[in-house]
């Protein structure tokens, strides 16, 4: 454990001297649109970074990448082939690769192959009838295996879901300790036209007048020790809701953790496009096509 930890600390130093390298060069070559947060976040944008020097350094770190996936029912039929051909296409080329396929029926996995580097692990999806919610499931079942196992395999974890199609390289410019999507639907709208939970006695609640942007649910991602840490708190904040006979969305959670606990690296509409929608000339080449009408 103390070895992670010193590899993580270095993970994020050499992520932090990144940033300080790349950060000054982003608005000049993408002047279209926001580069940085007002808390000195990159959004990361096509033309914003510079993939061979970002290849340069993550090389040298020997790092694996996590990808968890949660897939029942229909959407096992529907999306998983297609989701897990593209991310072994498209997903951290070139870098170890753990794909965490959690599932409730195995019999339903379809046939799998993956390039070098890339491995995948089943993970069983336990249900308790309390909880029906299937967010609150994967997310109870994914703080389970991060303590269990996944925290010690991978330096870095992305949770997605399932209903996505990788369209071009997602790869280690979309590191970094808190790593946040913004919201296709939401990025190009204004700020008081968000869909924040606004029920103040929520734990999910952001008042009228707060927050930073509205981030989507079905990319998410950091250390693991991050993930884990946005889990707990989202498993707090459903138990006291449900104390309290409220009962919010798994995507508000997300929302008011990410404006307390600022994400350290924001990725554009880009990383995350609905293909329903227009593209606009901000979006230059869609990393990932977001197929909302499935949910």
């Amino acid at each position: 454990m103390e070895r992670m930890n010193s590899k993580w600390k270095m993970l994020l130093l050499t992520s932090f001297a990144l940033l300080l390298m790349l950060i000054k060069h982003r608005s000049r070559k993408r002047p279209d649109v926001k580069t940085t947060t007002d808390w000195f976040a990159p959004i990361i944008w096509e033309g914003t970074y510079n993939r061979q020097v970002l290849e340069k350094y993550y090389k040298r770190l020997n790092i694996t990448i996590g990808l968890a996936v949660f897939a029942t029912g229909k959407f096992v039929d529907q999306y998983l082939e297609k989701f897990l051909q593209s991310a072994n296409k498209h997903f951290m080329i070139g870098y170890n690769v753990i794909f965490y396929i959690l599932m409730d029926d195995f019999s339903k996995l379809p046939p799998i192959e993956l390039g070098p580097l890339r491995t995948f692990k089943l993970c069983t999806v336990l249900k308790q009838h309390v909880w029906k919610d299937f967010n609150y499931i994967y997310m109870k079942n994914l703080d389970t295996y991060i303590i269990e196992h996944i925290q010690h395999e991978v330096d870095f974890l992305f949770s997605m879901t399932v209903n996505q199609i990788f369209k071009n390289d997602f790869g280690v410019e979309t590191l970094g300790e808190s790593v946040a999507q913004l919201h296709a639907w939401w990025y190009f709208r204004h700020a008081e036209d968000f869909p924040y939970e606004r029920r103040p006695k929520s734990a999910a609640f952001i008042p009228f007048g707060e927050g930073d942007f509205y981030y989507q649910s079905a990319v998410f991602g950091g250390t693991p020790r991050e993930v884990l840490a946005f889990i707990k708190e989202y498993q707090k904040g459903v138990t006291s809701d449900n104390r309290n006979g409220l009962k919010s969305i798994y995507e508000h959670y997300l929302n008011k953790y990410l404006f307390i606990n600022k994400p350290t690296k924001l990725l554009s509409p880009e990383y995350n496009w609905d293909p329903n929608f227009r593209t606009p000339p901000q979006i230059k080449h869609v990393k990932i096509a977001w197929h909302s009408k499935s949910i």
